[in-house]
């Protein structure tokens, strides 16, 4: 409601009511018949072939027989004709009564061009498992970046927020996670640049993602976790054309959590602590960290040229407000794409891009710093500021500032400033043989500068901290590789052999001060304080040397195969073990060019594939294998002086995971491509990984990275796009479903492997999951809750375990009387049954709408959010489900007595179903007829409203069940899933926009 009233306000519904409402299409008295049949290439009538008058709405569709009949005024001068699958034709009337066409078939259509590694193919020639997304897709709503307009749309790609404050990245898994500690983040490859930073999704054409090792291991050593090509959009010969896209969203939190009120909190302390006092206020921390948010989101491009140069020309800025104040984000980018063709036989090109991002950050997923956390545990008799003006500190057990303090006073700006250059010639020697050399460059600069003051608890002891931290990547990718390409009559061959190299520099430093006069310079004036932090820096470095071919070959388009190739060689790992080569094969059977099938009217494509092929994952970091040391200082003789310590073991042997993937799959078309399925089953194993093996106390180190253990992925894909109505009224469907279940295969020693993920201030929390071998990476595991102990039940000694009415009621597993550490079993799996997306697209005349749909299912949720809440120890403030707090009067629940000192343990209470379907996107749109954009001097004129995240339907109790509490980095990504702790919310939101074309 207060989205549509501050829209309201600001008149902009008046402003989309009159573009709407400005046309009129003027009528001639003047109105002839005009009839006629469409049929196909091959005789046949076609049915519901749409037959308009070029320039307005007016039109019919063709009947049964693929007759037509459609009344034309006097002044028209073109009929359109258009049909899925066929090529649109535009057929001048000159005065005639009746007009026969016959629709070609649309080979664009059928053999849509998709981009793979080193080149592209022809989708009906594709022996590999891609999918592909479009343009149009990932813009159907004002997005952070590339990674969040994809999600959903691509068959075994799941995709979920690290946080929901702006600017915050995502988690990207192809098939599941292949890995346990090193990461299993994919690889993007933007026009050839392999790790290269992704455009505005404005900016993008479209997006591949490759998933069986026949698509990937031409990337070898990185292919282990799928591909994503990015292809960024160039320009065509032909007019200058300038497109502008405007889009303002004005957004709030998907959800809250049912808080204590000061009432009720008082009521559920005192039982703790009998002598609390309430301070008398009613605070709703939730109310007063929050806001309305919004995103402004613009891009214009220019693109044209000539035979011989052809340009595309982009600049983006997206400008987020954030719902929780005090946080934003900003974005401004360029693109520029040039190709020109310097001679018959030579292409060169450019591709240049710039972005600047800028944040303003709160402190989430943290603790007792962490402004969500800390406004949800916070009192709620406590007003913001007490009499004396100071802002007011918690009181029941650390002592922490409020929320509003902390978003007040502390200070965190990020900024990012990435620039990329690429470089590419391509000669052809014959018109089969070209070489084709690229260079690319990239450096990204990274900065995070943070400043508490004296006036909140962290920054009082020390007269304030200040803090930069700066990185600095440095990328340079430089590939040359022939591409063979002849056509032998019955058979066609295409060959690619070439080579690269790649090298990435990283530079670090930090510095910080204390003891500062004025709060004024924040982490701008180091030099104020008095009281310096020891500074660090560093340097690392990596090389990639590769040599990769690939073999295509195909027999009468009915037989296909395919042969990649990649040997790699890295500086990351110990002689001896430096390189590795990465093969893979692929067959596949066109049986719709069989004799059989070829006269079929039921298939327009069926097609039968098959793969297998291994890839590697290195993803570790430069210098892993060597013993390392680190500096420290030691007193010595009564003086500080430097010395070093040995902080990890060496290991000559470490190599490459190493992953091998089998793919059977089929494609198939239906009636001309109405109805299209893609179908794959995978089955991938892991092995060799690079694992953190413990070390012995003894040793004096922690652990060692070793290649030990196996981990396998297997699951199931389905993809559908159909077709539904093709007439005057259309409507298409797309749906993408992905089973994929995760087993941990081989453990070192076949031992158990137990963990903490929970946030470092849950003192007692022990471990919280399990790696076991036959159960999936990220297992929780725990003790079985069976609700409260009753008057009068046997009690079950053990610990720390409570023993009275009301207390906690866990499950003696293994039978022998005692509360303890055996007890354990698992309590849930993060892993999804499937995860699945559903999108319909209707056209009608000139007015569009969209519904996609994005949905997860049988996942599970470990919340340290609500087990912090509503352990019932008093320590601070609760949501609701307190209220049914066991009582000698209430003894019909499952929510134990408020008791102080209860121990935080990991148990199936605070496990949720994390399923949920959301409708992620809908969008209404109206393009203004031809004839009246003409009229002003443009080529095109859309208005939209859409709306993101407005309907979950889910049972988890949370903010929001698209959760992930990022907590050890690349380390634990695999490991750590399914957790929520103090996120930021998720936003949904409503967008205003308009696309004009020039």
């Amino acid at each position: 409601m207060k989205l549509i009233q501050l829209w309201t306000r600001q008149r902009l519904l008046p402003v989309l009511f009159l573009l709407c409402s400005s046309w009129s299409l003027a009528a001639s008295t003047a109105i002839a018949p005009i009839n006629g049949t469409v049929t196909g290439d091959e005789g046949e009538p076609l049915i519901g072939v749409t037959v308009a008058i070029k320039g307005t709405t007016s039109g019919t569709v063709t009947d049964l027989d693929g007759n037509y009949t459609l009344d034309v005024p006097a002044n028209a001068e073109f009929l359109v004709f258009s049909y899925t699958g066929y090529a649109t034709q535009e057929i001048a009337i000159n005065n005639r009564s009746r007009i026969d066409v016959v629709l070609e078939t649309d080979a664009e259509v059928l053999d849509e061009i998709v981009v793979v590694g080193y080149g592209t193919v022809k989708k009906s020639d594709l022996t590999g498992a891609v999918a592909s997304v479009k343009s149009e897709e990932l813009t159907a709503y004002p997005a952070i970046g590339a990674e969040q307009a994809l999600q959903g749309r691509a068959a075994g790609v799941q995709i979920t927020s690290n946080n929901g404050a702006p600017g915050s990245d995502f988690k990207v898994r192809v098939r599941g996670g292949t890995s346990i500690n090193a990461s299993s983040d994919p690889i993007f490859v933007v026009d050839g640049f392999v790790g290269a930073s992704l455009p505005p999704p404005e900016d993008i054409a479209s997006i591949e993602v490759l998933k069986d090792a026949s698509a990937t291991a031409i990337y070898g050593s990185r292919g282990a976790n799928g591909v994503i090509m990015v292809t960024t959009k160039r320009g065509t010969a032909g007019e200058t054309k300038i497109e502008f896209n405007a889009s303002h969203t004005l957004q709030s939190e998907i959800n809250r959590l049912d808080l204590l009120n000061a009432s009720q909190f008082n009521d559920y302390i005192t039982e703790t602590n009998p002598g609390f006092q309430s301070l008398g206020a009613n605070t709703d921390w939730q109310e007063e960290i929050l806001q309305q948010g919004n995103i402004q989101n613009y891009q214009m491009g220019i693109s044209g040229g000539a035979n011989n140069v052809r340009y595309y020309l982009s600049g983006a800025y997206f400008d987020q407000t954030g719902i929780v104040k005090n946080s934003n984000f900003q974005r401004f980018s360029v693109t520029s794409n040039i190709d020109l063709q310097a001679t018959e036989k030579l292409k060169v090109g450019l591709n240049l891009f710039a972005q600047r991002e800028n944040s303003d950050r709160i402190p989430t997923q943290s603790g007792n710093r962490d402004v969500i956390a800390v406004g949800l545990r916070f009192e709620p008799d406590q007003p913001i500021r007490d009499a004396d003006g100071n802002y007011t500190l918690a009181r029941l057990n650390d002592l922490l500032d409020n929320p509003v303090a902390v978003l007040e006073e502390r200070t965190e700006q990020q900024s990012n400033d990435r620039f990329r250059g690429g470089l590419f010639a391509e000669f052809a020697f014959l018109d089969n043989l070209k070489l084709k050399t690229t260079f690319n460059a990239s450096t990204n600069s990274f900065r995070n500068g943070r400043y508490i003051p004296s006036t909140l608890i962290e920054g009082a002891g020390t007269n304030g901290q200040a803090r930069i931290n700066n990185t600095r990547n440095n990328n340079l990718l430089s590939e040359t590789y022939l591409t063979f390409d002849q056509d032998f009559g019955a058979s066609t061959l295409t060959a690619v052999a070439g080579y690269s190299y790649q090298r990435d520099q990283r530079e670090t430093f930090a510095a910080g001060n204390t003891q500062f006069i004025t709060d004024a310079g924040l982490f701008f004036d180091l030099g104020g304080g008095a009281m310096p932090i020891v500074p660090g820096s560093g340097f690392s470095e990596w090389e990639l040397v590769s040599y990769v071919g690939r073999l295509n070959y195909s027999i009468g388009d009915k037989y296909l195969f395919t042969f990649n190739a990649r040997y790699d060689g890295t500086s990351v790992f110990s002689d001896g073990n430096k390189w590795a080569f990465f093969p893979s094969g692929a067959v596949a059977w066109n049986l719709k060019n069989e004799s059989f099938l070829v006269d079929n009217d039921l298939f327009s494509t069926f097609k039968l594939r098959a793969s297998y092929g291994e890839t590697g994952n290195r993803a570790i970091g430069a210098y892993s294998t060597l013993a390392r040391f680190s500096s420290a200082f030691v007193v010595q003789d009564g003086a500080l002086v430097n010395a070093v310590v040995p902080t990890s073991v060496s290991n000559e042997n470490l190599t490459w995971e190493t992953t091998s993937q089998l793919d059977i799959g089929a494609d198939v078309g239906l009636y001309n491509g109405r109805i299209n399925l893609t179908l794959d089953y995978y089955r991938m194993e892991t092995s060799d990984l690079i694992f953190s093996l413990p070390l012995p106390e003894y040793s004096g180190f922690g652990s060692q990275l070793s290649n030990i253990g196996r981990v396998e992925n297997k699951g199931f894909e389905l993809a559908i796009g159909t077709r539904n109505l093709v007439g005057e009224f259309k409507w298409n469907t797309d749906f993408n479903i992905s089973f994929n279940r995760n087993k941990v295969l081989e453990l070192p020693g076949g031992n158990d492997i137990f963990y903490r993920s929970g946030p470092g201030h849950l003192v007692g929390l022990d471990n919280t999951q399990i790696l076991r071998e036959g159960e999936s990476v990220g297992t929780f595991f725990g003790w079985n809750y069976l609700g409260v102990y009753q008057q009068g039940d046997d009690f079950i000694p053990g610990g720390s375990f409570e023993q009275e009415p009301g207390g906690e009621k866990y499950e003696d597993i293994n039978g022998d009387g005692v509360l303890d550490a055996d007890d354990r079993t698992i309590i849930g799996n993060p892993q999804p049954d499937f995860i699945f997306g559903l999108n319909n697209e209707f056209t009608y005349k000139n007015f569009d709408l969209n519904l996609f749909f994005q949905g997860s299912q049988g996942n599970d949720i470990f919340s340290y959010t609500l087990l912090e809440l509503n352990l019932g120890t008093g320590l601070n403030n609760g949501t609701t489900a307190l209220l049914d707090r066991w009582t000698p009067s209430n003894t019909n629940t499952d929510v134990p007595a408020a008791v102080g000192g209860r121990a935080r343990r990991a148990s199936n209470r605070w496990i949720y179903d994390g399923s949920f379907i959301r409708l992620k996107n809908v969008a209404l749109g109206y393009t203004l007829p031809q004839s009246v954009v003409d009229g002003i001097g443009i080529s095109r004129l859309r208005v939209y409203i859409s709306a993101q995240n407005i309907l979950t339907f889910t049972d988890y109790p949370g903010f929001d069940p698209e959760v992930n509490f990022a907590t050890g980095g690349n380390t634990n990504g695999n490991r750590n899933l399914g957790l929520d702790y103090a996120s930021y919310p998720n936003a949904k939101g409503v967008t205003f926009g308009l696309n004009v074309g020039f």
